[in-house]
């Protein structure tokens, strides 16, 4: 079994949730929201940093998934949320773990079957798949929809390189 921890990051709020996997079966240990403060947005970034890096230590993954950016019409926002992405990969580079990345589109492809699939379509699917009852907010279970997407798609490549 590894361990896996999904990043949904944002400038405001950022998901995290872990996940243990053998790449077929999924089990939840945990997830929550790093909320930065309105201040300045450099120390916003610390705040990203310091919180991950906290996230890290407690859970101690094997690996990390974490979203690629998606740009949208405003480059203000996707700047930002490039910024904030950065602040989560170096939080984990620091603590020599392996990074892997996954576009919004291929997360709700591999959850959902439908690479435009809404939040909620995706959210349901991470609480089918891991067996979940209670409140999660979307921040939470895109991580975690990161987190089983890597875990599906690493253990498909394993078994790939495995019969080559």
């Amino acid at each position: 079994m590894v361990r896996v921890l999904g990043i949904d990051p944002g400038s405001r709020v950022t998901g995290f949730g872990v996940i243990e996997t053998d790449g077929v079966r999924s089990r939840y240990l945990g997830s929550g929201c790093i909320r930065t403060t309105s201040g300045p947005f450099p120390e916003r970034l610390g705040e990203i940093f310091s919180g991950l890096r906290a996230a890290l230590e407690e859970w101690r993954p094997g690996e990390v998934a974490i979203e690629q950016v998606f740009v949208s019409r405003n480059a203000s926002s996707a700047l930002k949320l490039g910024q904030a992405r950065g602040a989560a990969i170096s939080a984990v580079v620091t603590l020599g773990l392996p990074v892997f990345e996954y576009t919004p589109a291929a997360v709700k492809q591999g959850l959902v079957g439908n690479g435009r699939a809404e939040k909620e379509q995706v959210q349901h699917m991470v609480r089918v798949i891991l067996a979940m009852q209670g409140r999660m907010v979307l921040d939470e279970s895109d991580a975690l929809a990161i987190a089983l997407c890597h875990a599906h798609s690493h253990a498909t490549r394993r078994q790939i390189e495995g019969a080559q």
